[in-house]
């Protein structure tokens, strides 16, 4: 036969599928998106209203849902293998975690909270206010999961416990240990924080402009978070990596330059306040600058970091590699690295800052970072 059975399988992708039985709206084809206007729908499994979040550069292995509960909702219990990090973006609220042995934790969160479920630990999420809606987003690494096992039935419904993976109980209170290892790689390990407009930073130098960040291990899991201010009057220097970032604004507001190697010209901008994430995609350079009167946060989330790389790319991007520690995400390209320095950068982009600064009545802060 010339061509395929109508029965064949072929070219499947068990995630999409997964998302396509769950009935989920779906957010794709775009670089960017502003979560407040995501319309959710009926999410049965979660007892609430959801949607899926597929931007361009979320790569092969992460994904982000969006939450949505109504006053006084609760959600359906669930666990499950995948692991999932949530940023609050509006509302308060508590989560129950349920452990193998029938120990619980439980914390209360509100705006700007971030948080991660161990692995297989049977949770829900309740919203405490009568009248506002909660909602929240989580980044995981389901469609790495799903695309491995094709089996739904496996990732909800077995039973096994990581006991080693659960966390001190300090974890949930909103405490957390503080690894130094070195400048842009600090780690803070938890499964709650909080408030992420307010953990404290550490300088950042290599990233330019007075940059400062903090990097998280959450529920001693492979997905990865970490959070970075640029000051009033700065923006970062450009840099690449590997897909499945998501960017999410946290605090201020500016927008991000993205353009691919060779190609300096060609610009694509992004504008950003708090909600709107957007994951650069494969090796595309991508440069962030805050145009708001407030220092300006994002946090990134996705798949590999500093305690597990998870892939070799995240590894030489992150740590370095044997016989060469410097990591590449602050190594110039000049040097074989990710980043673009800034008497490297196209000229444009120093004459585009400084009008953006005029027209919002801010005061450059550059100078002693960069003259051009």
């Amino acid at each position: 036969m010339d061509d395929a059975s109508p029965a064949a399988r072929y070219g499947v992708d068990p995630y999409l599928d997964w998302v396509a039985k769950e009935g989920l709206p779906v957010v794709d084809g775009c670089y960017a998106v502003d979560l407040f206007e995501v319309k959710t729908g009926d999410w049965p499994r979660l007892g609430a209203k959801g949607a899926a979040i597929h931007l361009e550069g979320r790569g092969d292995f992460c994904n982000m849902f969006l939450h949505e509960l109504a006053p006084g909702q609760a959600t359906a219990p669930i666990h499950h293998l995948y692991e999932d990090l949530y940023y609050v973006l509006e509302g308060a609220g508590s989560t129950q975690i349920e452990f193998a042995d029938g120990a619980r934790r439980s914390f209360e969160w509100g705006p700007k909270a971030m948080f991660a479920i161990p692995i297989n630990a049977k949770h829900r999420h309740f919203n405490s206010s009568g009248r506002e809606r909660a909602l929240f987003a989580s980044t995981t690494n389901l469609p790495l999961l799903m695309n491995v096992f094709h089996s739904e039935d496996f990732i909800f419904n077995t039973r096994f416990d990581f006991t080693e993976r659960n966390g001190k109980e300090s974890h949930f209170t909103g405490e957390g240990d503080f690894v130094p290892i070195k400048a842009g790689n600090h780690l803070w390990e938890t499964n709650f924080v909080p408030d992420m407009a307010n953990i404290e930073l550490h300088a950042y130098a290599d990233r330019g402009g007075g940059s400062s960040n903090i990097k998280f291990v959450l529920a001693d899991g492979v997905l990865s978070a970490h959070m970075s201010e640029m000051p009033v009057g700065t923006y970062k220097k450009g840099h690449r990596h590997g897909a499945g970032t998501h960017v999410i604004c946290v605090t201020g507001h500016g927008y991000s330059l993205t353009w691919y190697e060779g190609r300096e010209d060609n610009f694509e901008r992004v504008e950003w306040k708090h909600g709107v994430v957007f994951p650069p995609c494969l090796n595309q350079f991508h440069q962030h600058f805050n145009t708001s009167h407030d220092p300006a946060r994002y946090l990134a989330t996705g798949l590999g970091n500093v305690r597990y790389p998870f892939t070799t790319m995240k590894r030489r991007t992150m740590i370095g590699e044997k016989g060469d520690k410097r990591q590449r995400s602050s190594l110039s390209v000049k040097e074989g690295g990710n980043q673009v320095e800034y008497e490297e950068q196209n000229k444009r982009i120093h004459a585009l800052w400084l009008e953006e600064m005029k027209k919002a009545g801010i005061t450059p802060g550059m100078e002693k970072y960069f003259t051009g």
